[in-house]
C-alpha cells in the first residue's frame, strides 16, 4: 500500500531575506530554506543528527509550504532501514540539511526537491546581509525541541518584525563597514550551506546531474584509506569552487559505496575501485580520475570550470593604461570654515519669511540644532586642534538623525539657492565612515531623515534653472554623492536600490552636458566612482574565480546601457577640458572592461554610437578637439588612445 510523501519548507530568516536581500544585493533571496521529509506519519529532517518527530512538532514550528513529493510504494520497515544506516553516515556538521531531504526523496518516490532549495547560496550567507541574519538562523535552528512551539514561519515572513529588520540593516552597515564579511558560523549555517550533497541512491544522483550544469562526483568507501587521505581535499575544494550565488561554480557530490544504494548506483556508473571522480557538463560525463591525486583532481575541476564558464573576454586582453588606473573613488576634500559656512546658512534661515505651519521646529529650534549639534560635531573632526594622528570622533547615530530632520525640515522651508551650505555640511560628513555606514541603512526605507533622498530630488527638479544658486546646489549635490561613494556599503546600497540608482541617473545624465564647466567635472567624477564601485567588485569576482555572470548585474542592465550612452555623448561633446574627458574615458573603461553585458548588448552600441572614431577624434585637431596636437597629456593619450582601440573596437 502506498504512503503520501510531503516536503516541508521552513524559513530560517524569518522573512527577512525575502523583504531585504534585493535591496542589500541586488538579488532576490526568498528564503533560507531548511527541509524537512514528511511519511508515515513523521517528520525527519538533519539538524544535529537525523532527528524524528511528529509533523509539525518540530523546534521550527509549522512549515511555510508543503510541498507534496507523490506517494512512495516502499513500505515503513524499509525506510526505518534505510534510516538506520543513514544515521552512521549524516552525523557531520559538514552535510546539508537539504541534500539530507532530497536524498530520501529520491529514495522513496525517485523525485527531486525544487531546485530553488538545492543550492542555497553560500556567498549569500557570507554577505554583510547574509552574516546579519546569521545570528537569527542559528537561533531558530538550534531551539530545542522541548517547550513551546514558536510562531509559525508563515507568520512570520507575512509581517516581519520591524524591530528585527532595523536590528539587522545596522548589523548590515557595521558588518559592511568593516570590510564586511563575517567569520565562520555556527553549525546552523554552515550545514544549510555545506556545498557538498550526500548521494545514497540513483535517484537522487540523477536529479543532482539535471539540475546542475558542471558537476563532480566522489565515489568513495568506509574502507579505503586512499578515500580518507583524499576527502580533506575535495572538502576544500567543494568550499573553493563550489556552488555560490554570484559565482560560476560546480556541485560536489559524495557517494559512499558502502551506503544505502550506493554500491547500485557505483555499478550503473562502472566504477570499479574507490577513490573514483567523474566530471560532468550539463548532465553528460566528460571525464574521470581514479586514485587520491590532489593535483590531478584540482586541474580536472578547474578545466570543468572553464569547459563550463568561459572567462570573460577581456581578462586575457593586456590594457596596461586601463589595468594602470586607480580604482579609488575621486572625493571632494576642501573643508572650508565651518563658522563661515554655519553662519550663512543661518542668515538664509533668518531671511526666509514664511515658515512650514506644520512644523514642530521653529527657527530658533532649527539653528540650535546646527549650532549645538552639527556645528561641534564638524568642528571637531575636520578643523581638529590635536595631530592628525590622533582617532577623529565620529557621528553618533543620535546627531545623524536630528540632523537629518532638520535638513528635511530645511528642503521643505528654503529655496533651493539657500541650501547649498547645508548641503555642503553634508558633503564634509560623507569623509566620515560612520556617516555612510548610518545611511546605507536608510537607503532601503523611506526614511525622512536620509540626506541623499531629501536633496536629489529637488537638484533633479532645478536642473533646468539657469539661476546661479541653481547650479551652487547641483554642483554641491554631485559633489555630496561622489563623497557618498566612497562607502562601500552606502554605495553598494545605493546602486542596488532601482529608486535611488534611477534618481541618480536622472541628475547625472544632464549633469554631465552641463554649461559649466566646474558641474561637468563633478558629474564626470561620479560616473567614475560609480564605475570604480563596480569594476571593483568584478575584479574581485575574477580574482577569486567567481566569474561575471550576466544573471548577476540583470538589475545594472538597462541602467549601464544608458550610463555608458550619457558618458560617450559627454566625451563627444567635451573639447578642451581634458580632465573632464580624463575622469569620463577612465569611467568608461571601468564601466565596459568587465562587464557582463559587454558582448551581448554594449558592444553593439558602441559601434551604433561610432565610439572609437569619436575618442580618436581627442587626439587630433579638429571636429572633435579645439587645441592644436589634441589632447596633451601623455596618459590621458594613452588612456583614451587604448579604450578607443581595445575596448571600442
Amino acid at each position: 500500500m502506498s504512503a503520501p510523501v510531503k516536503l516541508y519548507v521552513y524559513d530560517l530568516s524569518r522573512g527577512m531575506a525575502r523583504q531585504l536581500s534585493r535591496q542589500l544585493t541586488g538579488r532576490q533571496i526568498d528564503g533560507i530554506w531548511h527541509t524537512s521529509v514528511v511519511v508515515f506519519g513523521k517528520e525527519i529532517f538533519y539538524g544535529q543528527g537525523i532527528d524524528i518527530t511528529s509533523p509539525g512538532r518540530s523546534h521550527h514550528g509549522q512549515p511555510l509550504t508543503v510541498v507534496d513529493m507523490g506517494e512512495t510504494s516502499l513500505d515503513e520497515e524499509t525506510f526505518n532501514e534505510y534510516l538506520d544506516e543513514m544515521r552512521q553516515h549524516y552525523t557531520a556538521d559538514k552535510f546539508n540539511c537539504n541534500s539530507f531531504s532530497d536524498d530520501c526523496i529520491g529514495f522513496l518516490t525517485g523525485q527531486s526537491i525544487p531546485s530553488y532549495i538545492k543550492d542555497l547560496p553560500t556567498d549569500f550567507l557570507s554577505t554583510p546581509f547574509g552574516a546579519a541574519l546569521r545570528p537569527t538562523i542559528d537561533a531558530m535552528y538550534r531551539r530545542p525541541t522541548p517547550g513551546p512551539i514558536p510562531t509559525p514561519a508563515s507568520a512570520v515572513s507575512a509581517s516581519p518584525d520591524p524591530q528585527l529588520a532595523s536590528s539587522i540593516l545596522q548589523a548590515v552597515a557595521s558588518h559592511a563597514q568593516g570590510n564586511g564579511y563575517a567569520q565562520a558560523g555556527t553549525r546552523a549555517t554552515e550545514s544549510l550551506a555545506s556545498p557538498i550533497h550526500i548521494v545514497t541512491n540513483p535517484a537522487s544522483f540523477n536529479g543532482f546531474l539535471k539540475s546542475h550544469k558542471a558537476s563532480v562526483a566522489f565515489f568513495t568507501s568506509q574502507t579505503c584509506p586512499p578515500c580518507r587521505v583524499i576527502e580533506p581535499v575535495f572538502e576544500r575544494l567543494a568550499e573553493e569552487k563550489g556552488l555560490h550565488d554570484s559565482r560560476n561554480g560546480a556541485a560536489f557530490a559524495k557517494i559512499d559505496i558502502d551506503v544505502g544504494m550506493g554500491n547500485a548506483l557505483a555499478s550503473e556508473w562502472n566504477v570499479r575501485a574507490t577513490p573514483t571522480f567523474m566530471f560532468f557538463l550539463d548532465g553528460k560525463k566528460l571525464d574521470e580520475l581514479k586514485g587520491a591525486d590532489a593535483n590531478k583532481l584540482r586541474s580536472q575541476i578547474d578545466l570543468l570550470l572553464f569547459q563550463a564558464f568561459p572567462p570573460h573576454p577581456h581578462t586575457s586582453t593586456s590594457m596596461p593604461a586601463v589595468q594602470a588606473l586607480s580604482m579609488n573613488p575621486i572625493i571632494f576634500s576642501q573643508v572650508p570654515s565651518i563658522d563661515t559656512v554655519l553662519a550663512k546658512l543661518s542668515s538664509f534661515i533668518d531671511e526666509q519669511p514664511t515658515w512650514p505651519e506644520s512644523s514642530k521646529q521653529s527657527k530658533a529650534d532649527v539653528k540650535a540644532v546646527l549650532s549645538r549639534t552639527v556645528q561641534p560635531y564638524l568642528k571637531s573632526r575636520f578643523q581638529p586642534p590635536t595631530p592628525a594622528t590622533n582617532p577623529l570622533p565620529s557621528a553618533t547615530p543620535s546627531t545623524l538623525t536630528a540632523w537629518g530632520q532638520t535638513s528635511a525640515l530645511l528642503a521643505s522651508a528654503l529655496p533651493v539657492e539657500s541650501l547649498f551650505p547645508l548641503v555642503d555640511m553634508w558633503r564634509l560628513a560623507f569623509h566620515d565612515p560612520a556617516v555612510g555606514a548610518w545611511a546605507a541603512t536608510l537607503t532601503t526605507t523611506t526614511s525622512a531623515t536620509d540626506p541623499i533622498r531629501v536633496f536629489l530630488p529637488k537638484a533633479i527638479s532645478t536642473q533646468d534653472t539657469a539661476s546661479k544658486g541653481a547650479r551652487n546646489y547641483t554642483l554641491t549635490v554631485l559633489r555630496l554623492l561622489c563623497n557618498a561613494f566612497s562607502n562601500a556599503a552606502l554605495a553598494q546600497s545605493l546602486l542596488r536600490n532601482n529608486e535611488s540608482r534611477g534618481k541618480i541617473s536622472d541628475l547625472l545624465v544632464p549633469s554631465l552636458l552641463h554649461s559649466d564647466p566646474l558641474v561637468r567635472t563633478a558629474s564626470a567624477s561620479l560616473a567614475f566612482d560609480i564605475a570604480a564601485v563596480l569594476q571593483k567588485e568584478r575584479v574581485e569576482s575574477v580574482r577569486t574565480g567567481k566569474g561575471i555572470r550576466a544573471e548577476s548585474e540583470e538589475y545594472l542592465a538597462d541602467w549601464e546601457i544608458e550610463i555608458v550612452s550619457a558618458v560617450i555623448e559627454a566625451v563627444d561633446r567635451e573639447k578642451e577640458n581634458e580632465e573632464v574627458v580624463h575622469r569620463l574615458t577612465a569611467a568608461l573603461a571601468f564601466y565596459l572592461r568587465l562587464s557582463p553585458q559587454y558582448e551581448s548588448q554594449l558592444q553593439p552600441l558602441l559601434e551604433v554610437l561610432q565610439s572609437r572614431q569619436l575618442l580618436k577624434s581627442k587626439l587630433v585637431k579638429g571636429d572633435g578637439w579645439k587645441t592644436e596636437g589634441g589632447i596633451g597629456k601623455k596618459d590621458v593619450r594613452k588612456l583614451v588612445e587604448e579604450v578607443a582601440e581595445k575596448l571600442c573596437a
